[in-house]
């Protein structure tokens, strides 16, 4: 097996360690996010021998080498054998258009595919170390309930997700706060940006180093890696010749999922362009038309609330890939390659009013159903199609990353359809929740943890 690659800080002001010590870490001390020092590449002929291999193994193959010799061959299969056991649809549209279907995991989310592997890479090196940890999150939407289920009785680890009150739907709400043990819910009267500075304050604050804090949410290096893999996958099912290329269209808010693609593209994965759709919280669609950039405070509530963020930690991420920096407070402090920045990505605003009226399209066009966020995904491969008419027959593949039953309210709206319940949202509204109230700033939420975990 390979030797391990190191990982290093966005910031550059802290040493490169291991996989294992960044996973349990999450966030480098100099507030930096983790980066692999090289980035493994797959051969055409690799790429082309995935297309008849389950997704479980392709999963095997993207993580050793990223993992190395971290985690034992053996070990590192079963996990993937465990953690992958739900289909992945791709849903044939249109004119070589796809919908590729994230919604079928534990908790309806595409955050299963990065939290289930992730609940047991984190638990293997805790158990080899020793060790306990806290795992503070901030979620927006799925976030949330893919990591507590993940995580759910898992032994050497506590949860506390934080999440805005008024900004999640009732069933993702649901999906974390009917658990208990040892996962905790913390309601703050804020926006997920204010969930989001918080955990990051918390993480390099040294009265509380003795909780043993890291983080779930995706500035951990953990959860990225897993989300190489669909696109991978989707392509080794779709791609009807050697390196033809593909098109993907992302619905993106913290732009983690973004960032699976953009690994995967420096892996050697042929794609022509990244589509990053986003909703009326627009910062990265500005910065690339202006090449400026400016958070978005508050961030603006819209119908696809897990994409109602203002400052997407992971633009630090990209911004590091193609040459610049941006430190943690979102200020660049040296340029990126903006020319290639725009040649790479393609990015769209969709409105609340256009989310609807493409959820409605869509379904009685094509009789496909999409959720808010996949309807945003799908309204930004109609907009790049109109744009670039050459286009229209490339191979092109949106993500639907949630279930159309966790929106219920927006699909009956504008299409009359009750979407069926999978089986990990059945019997939800039976169960009793328990969560927390704090209020949305840092010296409230710091007197929370140290009176609850210390």
């Amino acid at each position: 097996m390979a030797q391990s690659i190191l990982y290093y800080s966005t910031n550059h002001a802290a040493p490169k360690i291991s996989f294992g010590d960044a996973l349990l870490q999450g966030l480098a001390p100099d507030k930096g996010l983790y980066m692999p020092d090289a980035i493994p590449v797959f051969s055409s002929e690799e790429i082309t021998g995935f297309s008849q291999k389950p997704y479980a193994e392709i999963a095997f193959a993207v993580f050793s080498k990223f993992f190395g010799n971290e985690v034992p061959a053996n070990t590192l299969k079963t996990m993937c054998q465990e953690a992958y056991t739900f289909d992945i649809p791709l849903e044939a549209v249109v004119d070589n258009k796809y919908i590729m279907r994230l919604d079928q995991g534990p908790t309806a989310s595409f955050k299963d595919f990065a939290g289930q592997m992730m609940g047991r890479l984190m638990q293997f090196f805790l158990q080899k170390n020793n060790a306990h940890k806290l795992i503070l999150t901030a979620t927006s939407g799925d976030t949330g309930s893919a990591v507590a289920h993940a995580f759910y009785k898992r032994s050497n680890i506590q949860i506390a997700v934080l999440f805005p009150e008024s900004e999640v739907s009732d069933r993702q709400r649901k999906q974390m706060t009917t658990l208990g043990k040892n996962i905790q819910i913390i309601a703050i009267d804020g926006k997920f940006d204010d969930a989001q500075a918080m955990v990051k304050e918390a993480f390099s604050d040294p009265d509380l180093r003795h909780l043993e804090l890291t983080s779930a949410n995706s500035i951990n290096i953990g959860r990225l890696i897993p989300q190489i893999v669909y696109y991978i996958y989707a392509y080794s099912r779709l791609a009807t010749s050697k390196d033809q290329p593909i098109l993907f269209s992302i619905p993106s808010g913290n732009f983690g999922d973004m960032m699976g693609c953009v690994l995967a593209s420096k892996m050697g994965l042929p794609v022509k362009k990244i589509l990053i759709a986003v909703n009326q919280n627009n910062e990265f669609e500005t910065l690339l038309r202006t090449q400026k950039y400016a958070k978005i405070e508050p961030s603006i509530n819209c119908i696809s609330n897990a994409m109602n963020v203002g400052h997407p930690s992971n633009l630090a991420r990209v911004i590091e890939l193609y040459g610049g920096n941006m430190d943690e407070k979102g200020i660049i402090t040296k340029n990126p390659d903006y020319t290639l920045l725009q040649n790479d990505f393609f990015a769209v605003s969709v409105s609340d009013e256009l989310t609807k009226q493409t959820i409605a399209r869509t379904w009685e066009q094509y009789n496909v159903l999409l959720e808010p966020h996949g309807a945003v995904g799908w309204r930004c491969v109609e907009e790049y199609c109109a744009q670039n008419p050459t286009e229209n027959n490339a191979l092109i593949v949106s993500l639907e990353t949630a279930h159309p039953a966790k929106f219920p309210q927006a699909i009956i709206e504008q299409t009359g359809v009750n979407p069926e319940l999978p089986p990990s949202l059945q019997n939800l509204d039976t169960l009793p929740e328990q969560f927390d109230r704090v209020q949305g700033n840092y010296a409230t939420f710091k007197k929370y943890l140290l009176e609850k975990y210390s």
